[in-house]
């Protein structure tokens, strides 16, 4: 998404060092793109952790991707907002969210395809536009976003296990759009809590509010 602002700490390196250092050997593997999935809520800091992973997988030598679920809602931020405003029934990811747009571009980079094209959100302007990605020489996806792990098309799931109360100081540090203090954000993402708490149990990995790394079975 155009206009996102991305603060990489150490933690988030540390998380995707050990991340792909497990994984490593089944990227190499894969005779097919390798899809990751990196989900949790807002301010959890997935699109950081996805651009930890990006550099680290790097160091490999490995080329990646990363698509954010913020470009494919229905509606533009400050649009989308209005909308949940007016509608408390406009929430969640089979409502707000175009997945089955997410799901085709990560198909179509698993068939071998050289280029997608995608939505790119424009956070200022409030807008959606379109984008081609070039995939020449990319071996691995990362999506990332709130509901990621919802995908099929993934080879491995990660969750960032933070709550709205543990993401406080992040959002206050992006407080993208004044967001982070607006009570009506803050009961929207009470709600979104509820939607994605099962979808740890979906996971490979997670991660602790503490940014630990757990591998589950």
């Amino acid at each position: 998404m155009k206009g996102d602002v991305l603060i990489l700490e150490e933690h988030h390196y540390k998380a995707a060092k050990k991340i792909v250092k497990k994984i490593i050997g089944k990227i190499e593997r894969n005779k097919n793109r390798y899809v990751i999935a990196v989900a949790g809520e807002s301010g959890s800091g997935k699109s950081e952790t996805a651009k930890a992973l990006a550099d680290e997988l790097e160091k490999y030598g490995i080329k990646s991707v990363i698509l954010g679920q913020d470009d494919y809602f229905h509606l533009p931020p400050k649009s989308n907002d209005a909308k949940r405003r007016e509608d408390s029934e406009w929430l969640g990811p089979h409502v707000e969210v175009n997945l089955d747009a997410l799901e085709n571009n990560l198909k179509d980079a698993i068939n071998g395809s050289d280029e997608i094209t995608k939505p790119l959100v424009d956070y200022k302007k409030d807008t959606i536009e379109q984008e081609k990605i070039s995939l020449t020489g990319i071996k691995v996806i990362i999506a990332e976003g709130t509901y990621t792990s919802l995908l099929k098309n993934v080879d491995i799931r990660i969750f960032i296990a933070r709550s709205r109360l543990d993401t406080l100081a992040h959002r206050l540090k992006r407080n993208r759009g004044g967001e982070a203090e607006d009570p009506f954000v803050e009961q929207v993402l009470k709600t979104e809590h509820k939607i994605i708490a099962g979808h740890i149990q979906l996971a490979d990995f997670v991660i602790t509010k503490n940014y630990e790394v757990i591998i589950k079975d």
